[in-house]
């Protein structure tokens, strides 16, 4: 009897032998028994798992003639089964979808579907690697698929389903196929072993299950190769030297020999592997699958079907020299090197380059350890640990709403507890101080360094203040010597932005101070426009012409964008007035004479960030 291969000879042939397909198979014998027989199926899924298999065993059961009727087990001894089993029957017929892709070939088809089967119940048309046929084949199909007579049956198989068209797969029952775990092929391929007489390691077993990648007819295959050579007992050993395989002892001693940083050593031993006749891309996807199981490892994973070998046979050296964020680092450097090799002046540099830096990959750290160093440290220096920000207190509706319309106020009481919060710091004992701030004196003065707790020496010149802000500021400095009320506070603070007490009555008999007017629109922009509300602030004070309110700016950029959000705040001028107003904003004027030429350098900056100058020396 001629040989044949395992894929062959244990091809399944009733559904109970559909190895990972349980849905699939349940779904079409719950079918057959119930006689909801479709005109139409799609198999789709990854090679070798079994779908042209399951369209045989689909074939025989609607034609099984063990009964009157399609049978969901069928016998497998009568005339139709066997003719199935062995491709000889007239009446199911397979074609090769990559090499019958014309239009003449799917005419045939629908010239033929006219007859009915010459012996069998159905007439089945098995089409594989159906996403090969052109364009104008599917469309000539749809028709016949749509509606074919009640006696013919389509089965399509692809590896590709989306190279199926739409109109194809609507006319079809789909069916997905999965890859066959790990554990499922080798307790097949322990089977296999079985019929045999071979003897095999699980090991060995677990090497083939994992290479083949999920796919039942890869691993048979592989099965036949590896136990050619094998003398009736497999093992890993033997793979491993037959094939050409790195192995776990080699990793185990190159990447024990970078955990201890010896990279002379390391080196060494890359060369002596390469000289032996492994290839740099076979070298970087073992060195990627060995790390990836040290990562499992470190993780406490030690399932065998997801390391491919026992967690015993990795280094304990390594496991012990790095720690799991190094080992991600490792395998991040690996997946990254297989990216590089493809465009690198030489794969073989970025190898030895990549093996180098293991070398030395015990001693990295990781952007949070550098963090939780700088925090520690932070709080050596500090003196004392960190202590957690008081919680809020809690405001009334009332009292959040006032806070929400005076920003400034804000910043007063933040400056308030800034100059508390210094006046305590002279009570408390001296934060710790490094040596080298001892003998530091101002540079040309000889006065003596006036942080006396230590830190950097503060800046010989500063940027000149604007105008508006050390006005805000000593407004913040009288307002926190007159700090008597929330009143008293709020007030002081609107006469000193705008000093306008022109009051405005409207015609429904409601009055609105101009000062206090200019408060509104900024507390009511802070809340929902706050570059806007910064930009009014900036405004010289309102004068009031009848139904118009006026002011001025120093820019034109301010202007310009005061002026394209006009409508914006004559809005809410509207809504506290209760009149219909008008806002004009115009630019301020200045001084034409100059004490010096501005540099062209200067006015380039000025323009580039919308600025001003406010002083010249």
């Amino acid at each position: 009897m001629a040989y044949e291969v395992t894929a062959t000879r244990r091809r399944p042939q009733q559904f109970e032998d559909l190895a990972g397909q349980e849905f699939v198979a349940e779904t079409l014998k719950n079918s057959i028994k119930t006689s909801q027989i479709a005109h139409a199926y799609l198999f789709s899924g990854p090679r070798g798992c079994g779908k042209t298999s399951t369209a045989r065993i689909l074939a025989k059961a609607l034609n099984c003639q063990s009964g009157s009727e399609p049978n969901a087990n069928p016998c497998g001894e009568c005339e139709s089964c066997k003719a199935i089993t062995n491709s000889s029957s007239l009446d199911v017929i397979e074609i090769d979808g990559a090499s019958n892709t014309s239009v003449n070939d799917i005419r045939q088809i629908k010239d033929e579907v006219m007859f009915p089967p010459n012996s069998a119940r159905y007439k089945i048309y098995i089409i594989d690697e159906v996403h090969m046929l052109s364009t104008s084949a599917f469309n000539a199909l749809l028709k016949t698929i749509e509606e074919p007579p009640p006696y013919v049956i389509f089965i399509f198989a692809t590896t590709e389903l989306q190279k199926v068209p739409a109109t194809i797969k609507s006319r079809c029952q789909q069916f997905n196929f999965r890859l066959v775990p790990v554990e499922k092929v080798k307790s097949l391929l322990a089977d296999a072993c079985r019929e045999l007489n071979i003897q095999a390691d699980d090991e060995a077993l677990y090497w083939i299950a994992k290479e083949s990648g999920g796919s039942i007819r890869d691993s048979y295959t592989l099965f036949d190769q590896v136990a050619a050579f094998s003398n009736g007992y497999i093992t890993y050993e033997k793979i491993r030297d037959k094939l050409g395989l790195l192995g776990v002892d080699r990793l185990n001693t190159l990447f024990s020999t970078c955990a201890e940083s010896q990279a002379e050593n390391a080196l060494t031993q890359l060369d002596d592997l390469l000289a032996s006749g492994i290839s740099i891309e076979q070298l970087i996807l073992a060195s990627s699958e060995y790390i990836r199981s040290l990562l499992l490892i470190k993780n406490g994973i030690t399932k065998e079907s997801l390391l491919g070998q026992s967690a015993e046979r990795y280094s304990k050296t390594v496991l012990d020299c790095w720690n799991t964020i190094q080992v991600e680092r490792a395998l991040s450097l690996f997946m990254q090197l297989y990216r590089d090799i493809r465009y690198s002046l030489s794969p073989r540099y970025e190898l030895e380059l990549a093996i180098s830096r293991l070398c030395w990959l015990k001693e990295y750290i990781s952007p949070k350890e550098v963090k939780a160093a700088v925090d520690n440290a932070h709080s050596l220096l500090q003196g004392e640990k960190k202590t957690p920000s008081p919680s809020p207190k809690y405001e009334s509706p009332q009292n959040a709403k006032e806070s929400a319309y005076s920003p400034i106020q804000t910043a007063n009481t933040a400056l308030s507890s800034s100059a508390q919060s210094a006046s305590e710091r002279q009570n408390e004992k001296p934060l710790p101080r490094f040596k080298i701030f001892d003998n530091l004196h101002s540079e040309g003065q000889g006065q003596q360094n006036p942080f006396d707790n230590g830190g950097a020496m503060p800046p010989k010149e500063t940027v000149a203040p604007s105008e508006n802000f050390s006005t805000h500021t000593s407004s913040f400095e009288n307002v926190g010597n007159n700090f008597e009320s929330e009143n008293t506070n709020t007030s002081l603070l609107q006469e000193h932005i705008h000093p306008t007490t022109t009051i405005f009555t409207a015609k429904d008999g409601t009055t609105i101070q101009i000062g206090d007017l200019f408060g509104k629109v900024i507390s009511e922009l802070s809340v929902n426009n706050a570059m806007l509300a910064s930009s009014v602030m900036q405004t010289a004070p309102w004068t009031l012409n009848g139904t118009t309110i006026s002011t001025n700016v120093k820019t034109e950029y301010q202007r310009d964008f005061l002026q394209q959000n006009t409508q914006i705040i004559t809005s809410l001028i509207e809504k506290f007035t209760h009149e219909k107003m008008q806002f004009e904003v115009s630019l301020e004027k200045t001084e034409a004479k100059q004490k010096a030429e501005i540099p062209i350098q200067v006015t380039l900056l000025c323009n580039a960030f919308k600025g001003n100058i406010v002083g010249q020396q």
